[in-house]
C-alpha cells in the first residue's frame, strides 16, 4: 500500500514553509489541523515536514474536530452539496462531505461550508505527499505528537510459521543408555555443511493496523449475554449482538431465575453481573479492542480497563520505524480534548472526567488497560509501519462505517 515518497517541500509558496525537508511515507505522515490558529502542519513522526495556512468551516458549518484518515483523493471534484464548487487535489477525510482541497479563497478565518481549504501550491504539494489511510486530526487549540514508550503498546514481531516447530535436517544417531541399540530419527534432508549462513527472509510489510481502544457499547454486552445465555441453557437466537423477541425472553427468564427484577432497562449492570458469575466467568469485561485493516474490520475482542468510572480521554498513538528483526518501534502520541456529554458519562458508568490532558496523557490510560496476551500476539504479528491507536470513551463514531478507518468526533469542553 505504501510507497517510498521524496518530497521536496522547497516547491511550496513561501507563506506555507518550514525549512525545507523531506517526507518520507506517505502513510506516515500526520496531518495536524487547528481551528483556533487557522494553521496545518504535517508531521513525520515527530518531525515537522510542512506547514500551512488554512480556512476551515464558518459558524453554522463548523469543520468537525476529531481523528479523521484521508478516504478518497481526486485531482479534481466538485462539490455535490453546494452548487458544483470546484474543489481541486481533494483529499475526502469523512462520506459525509468535509475534505481537504485547494481554494482561491483563504483567509486567516473560518470560512468554508465544513472543508479545509488550503492555499493551490500547498494544496497540490500536500496530494503528491500523502495517501490513502495518512492521518488528518483536527483540533481546536493546537497540538502536537510527542515520542512515547510504554509496556502497553505493541512491539512486532515476525509470524510464527504454520506447520512443523522443528528443524527439517536430518538428526544423527544417537543413544539414550547404553544398552539400548542406537535410535535415530529420519528426517529429510542432511546438516548444513560447516561455516553456512542462515538468512531470515520476511514478507514485505502489509498495510497498517487501524486499531480502537474503547469501551464496551451494547452491542458488545448484547453479544456477550446470547452467548453465555446460551451457555446455561437460555434460547437467545442466533449471538448477533441485536435485541429480539427471543434474546428478551431469555434474559428475563435469567432475571426471573435470579431473582432480578423484570421491569424497566433490559440489559442492567446487576443483570451482566450476575450472568458472568452464573457462567463462571468471572467479571465482566469494561473495555473492547477493535482492528480494521485497508478499509475493513479484520476482528475486535474484550479487553479489561481498570477505574472503568474514571474517563479513559481520547489519543491518537502511531508506529513509525517498525523493526521485527529487533522487535522494537517508535511510537509518537498526541492527547486530545473531548468533553463527554452528562448522558453518554453516565451511560458508560464515567462519575470522573479525563480533565487537564496534560495530566490525563495517552501514558496514563494505557496504564489501565489490559489486552490478553493471544489478542497482543495476533496484533504484533500483523503490525506495520504506521499503524496507529486510537484510545477513546466514545466508542464508534457514526462516521465510521464501511470504506472508513475508526473516525472519532471531539468537542470542545464546555465554558463555565
Amino acid at each position: 500500500m505504501f510507497k517510498s515518497l521524496a518530497v521536496s517541500i522547497g516547491l511550496l509558496c513561501a507563506t506555507a514553509l518550514t525549512s525545507p525537508a523531506l517526507a518520507g511515507n506517505g502513510g506516515t505522515l500526520q496531518i495536524f489541523v487547528s481551528k483556533s490558529d487557522q494553521s496545518l502542519v504535517v508531521y513525520d513522526g515527530g518531525q515537522v515536514v510542512a506547514t500551512s495556512r488554512v480556512s476551515t468551516g464558518k459558524q453554522g458549518h463548523t469543520t468537525p474536530s476529531g481523528i479523521f484518515s484521508i478516504l478518497e483523493k481526486r485531482k479534481y471534484h466538485e462539490s455535490n452539496l453546494y452548487s458544483n464548487a470546484p474543489m481541486p487535489w481533494m483529499q475526502r477525510i469523512t462520506w459525509s462531505g468535509v475534505a481537504l482541497h485547494e481554494s482561491n479563497s483563504v483567509p486567516n478565518y473560518p470560512a468554508s461550508h465544513g472543508c479545509v481549504r488550503l492555499p493551490a501550491a500547498f494544496a497540490k504539494a500536500l496530494f503528491s505527499m500523502t495517501e490513502r489511510g495518512a492521518h488528518v486530526i483536527i483540533t481546536d487549540e493546537p497540538v502536537q505528537p510527542v515520542s512515547i514508550s510504554h509496556r502497553t503498546l505493541f512491539s512486532p514481531r515476525i509470524p510464527a510459521p504454520d506447520g512443523m516447530l522443528l528443524s527439517d535436517a536430518e538428526l544423527r544417531p544417537t543413544t539414550i543408555d547404553a544398552s539400548l541399540k542406537p535410535v535415530q530419527v529420519a528426517m529429510a534432508d542432511v546438516l548444513p555443511k560447516a561455516g553456512a549462513s542462515a538468512k531470515v527472509v520476511l514478507e514485505e510489510q502489509s498495510s497498517p493496523l487501524r486499531i480502537l481502544i474503547t469501551r464496551r457499547g451494547m452491542r458488545e454486552t448484547v453479544l456477550d449475554a446470547q452467548t453465555l445465555l446460551r451457555e446455561l441453557g437460555f434460547d437467545a437466537g442466533l449471538p448477533d449482538g441485536h435485541i429480539g423477541e427471543l434474546t428478551i425472553s431469555a434474559v428475563n427468564g435469567f432475571k426471573r431465575w435470579k431473582g432480578l427484577s423484570t421491569r424497566g432497562e433490559l440489559i442492567t449492570p446487576e443483570f451482566v453481573e450476575a450472568l458472568y458469575k452464573s457462567a463462571g466467568r468471572g467479571e465482566p469485561p469494561r473495555g473492547q479492542i477493535m482492528v480494521r485493516r485497508d478499509f475493513k474490520p479484520v476482528f475486535e475482542a474484550p479487553i479489561g480497563i481498570s477505574d472503568p468510572e474514571i474517563a479513559l480521554g481520547t489519543h491518537f498513538i502511531e508506529a513509525t520505524d517498525v523493526n521485527r528483526l529487533s522487535g522494537k518501534a517508535e511510537w509518537h502520541a498526541v492527547t486530545l480534548e473531548n468533553d463527554l456529554p452528562p448522558k453518554m458519562m453516565k451511560r458508560l458508568g464515567i462519575t470522573a472526567p479525563a480533565g487537564d490532558t496534560a495530566i490525563h496523557d495517552a501514558a496514563s490510560a494505557l496504564d489501565r488497560i489490559q489486552i490478553p496476551d493471544d489478542i497482543r500476539r495476533r496484533i504484533e504479528e500483523m503490525l506495520s509501519e504506521g499503524s496507529s491507536i486510537t484510545i477513546s470513551d466514545n466508542g464508534i463514531s457514526p462516521e465510521t462505517g464501511p470504506g472508513t478507518d475508526f473516525i472519532t468526533i471531539t468537542h470542545l469542553a464546555r465554558k463555565g
